[in-house]
C-alpha cells in the first residue's frame, strides 16, 4: 500500500484523541467530540502527564504532546468562540501556524479536519456549497441523488467544523455565500423542492477562517461578513527556545519514512538556523543589536523548510550530518523571493550579528560565518 505524505491531525494522533475521550468528564457543547478543556489539552499538551485509556480491551497510556506554541489564552478564546454562534477568523503573518491551529481545533472538536475550502481567486460557489452529477441531473433532474455536496453543505448537514483557508483571496461573491449560513444557519438549494432544498445547520457546525495580513486589500471582507466572525491575531513565536522546539518537531515529522535522520540536525546547528530567522524577523539580535529586516516573511515555517532541506542535502550530498554551510546553501531560496535586496539583508546580518559571535568562538558561529560565501 502507498504511504500518505501527510496524515490529517485526527489520524496522526488517534491514541491521544482516544485517551482524551476516555478521560473526558466535563460537559461538552452540543455536537462536540470533546469538552473545551480536553480540546485545549489536545492542542497545548498534557504537560508531561500520562493519560490512561483502553483500546480493544487493552490498557494503554499516552502523553499528549504540545502542538501549538504561543499564546495559551488565544487558544482558549478560540475554543470559546467556536462554542458560540460566531465563526473564528485567525489572522496574522504567513507562517504563524494559523492553518496548523485551525486543523487541530477541527480535529479535536469534530474529529474531522478535512472539510476544508482552500481560498483562491478561482474558487466558485459550487466548490463551497454543492455541485451536480450532470449525468444523473440530465437523466433524473434535480434530486438529492444527483447533488454533490461540498464542504459547507457537509459541515452544516453533519454538524462539523468547516475550515476556510485564505478567505480574503476569494472573490466577494463567494465570501458572501457564507452570510446566510453563518447568520440564519441555513443553506438553500433552490433546485430542490420542499424540505429537500433546505439544509439546517446541525449542532456542532461552525467555521474557522484564516487570512494573511500580507493579503489585506486583495479581496477585503465586507463589514457584514466581518461581524459574523471573532478575529484572533496569531503572532509570530516570540521565544527563541520555543521556536527551536517547533522547528525540531516539524522537521522530525516531515522526515518520517525517509532514510535521512532528523537528529543529523544537531541542537547547535539548529540554533544557528532559528536565530537567523528569529532575529531578522524581529529586527534585533538577542544582544540588542539592530539588524535590517527582510521584506519577505522570516516565518517559523520558512525555518522548518530550510531545516528539512539541509537534512536532505546532508544526506544526499554530504556525510549525513548537517553542517553550517548546508544551512547557508539552502537559506537564500527561503529568504529571497520577490525582492533581490533581501539577499543583501541576509549578508548584512552575517556581518552585524554572526561575525561578532564568530570572533568569540562560541559554538558553530565561526563555521557559520565562513560559509557566508554561499549567499549568492
Amino acid at each position: 500500500m502507498s504511504k500518505a505524505l501527510r496524515l490529517p491531525a485526527e489520524r496522526r494522533y488517534p491514541g491521544e484523541l482516544a485517551a482524551l475521550t476516555f478521560n473526558d468528564t466535563a460537559p461538552r457543547p452540543p455536537g462536540w467530540a470533546l469538552s473545551p478543556r480536553m480540546v485545549e489539552t489536545f492542542i497545548l499538551g498534557s504537560r508531561g502527564e500520562e493519560l490512561e485509556y483502553e483500546e480493544d480491551g487493552e490498557a494503554k497510556r499516552v502523553v499528549v504532546g504540545k502542538k501549538f506554541y504561543g499564546d495559551d489564552i488565544l487558544v482558549q478564546r478560540a475554543i470559546v468562540t467556536l462554542a458560540s454562534d460566531r465563526g473564528l477568523l485567525l489572522i496574522g503573518e504567513p507562517g504563524t501556524a494559523k492553518s496548523w491551529l485551525s486543523e487541530h481545533l477541527a480535529a479535536a472538536i469534530a474529529g474531522d479536519s478535512l472539510l476544508t475550502i482552500q481560498g483562491s481567486a478561482g474558487v466558485t460557489e459550487d466548490q463551497i456549497k454543492y455541485s451536480w452529477n450532470y449525468a444523473l441531473l440530465l437523466a433524473e433532474g434535480p434530486s438529492p441523488r444527483s447533488l454533490v455536496p461540498a464542504p459547507l453543505y457537509i459541515g452544516m448537514r453533519d454538524g462539523k467544523i468547516v475550515r476556510f483557508e485564505e478567505i480574503t483571496r476569494t472573490p466577494h461573491e463567494v465570501q458572501d455565500t457564507l452570510l446566510s449560513c453563518m447568520s440564519d444557519k441555513v443553506l438553500v438549494v433552490p433546485e430542490l423542492a420542499g424540505e429537500q432544498g433546505v439544509v439546517l445547520a446541525q449542532q456542532g457546525f461552525n467555521i474557522i477562517g484564516t487570512a494573511n495580513t500580507r493579503d489585506r486589500g486583495v479581496n477585503e471582507m465586507s463589514s457584514a461578513l466581518k461581524r459574523r466572525f471573532n478575529f484572533e491575531t496569531v503572532p509570530p513565536v516570540g521565544d527563541l527556545n520555543e521556536e527551536m522546539q517547533i522547528v525540531r518537531g516539524q522537521v522530525t515529522s516531515l522526515l518520517e519514512g525517509q532514510s535521512a535522520d532528523p537528529q543529523s540536525l544537531t541542537d547547535d546547528t539548529l540554533e544557528l538556523l532559528v536565530s537567523t530567522f528569529h532575529e531578522i524577523r524581529n529586527g534585533r539580535t538577542t544582544e540588542g543589536i539592530k539588524v535590517d529586516r527582510a521584506s519577505s516573511v522570516m516565518s517559523t515555517a520558512g525555518a522548518v523548510g530550510v531545516g528539512l532541506h539541509s537534512v536532505l542535502f546532508a544526506n544526499f550530498f554530504g556525510e549525513g550530518r548537517v553542517e553550517p554551510e548546508h544551512l547557508v546553501i539552502n537559506m537564500a531560496g527561503a529568504v529571497v523571493k520577490d525582492n533581490a535586496d533581501d539577499l543583501e539583508v541576509l549578508r548584512n546580518y552575517f556581518e552585524v550579528a554572526v561575525k561578532p559571535r564568530a570572533k568569540k568562538g562560541v559554538g558553530l558561529w565561526k563555521a557559520y560565518y565562513q560559509a557566508r560565501s554561499y549567499l549568492r
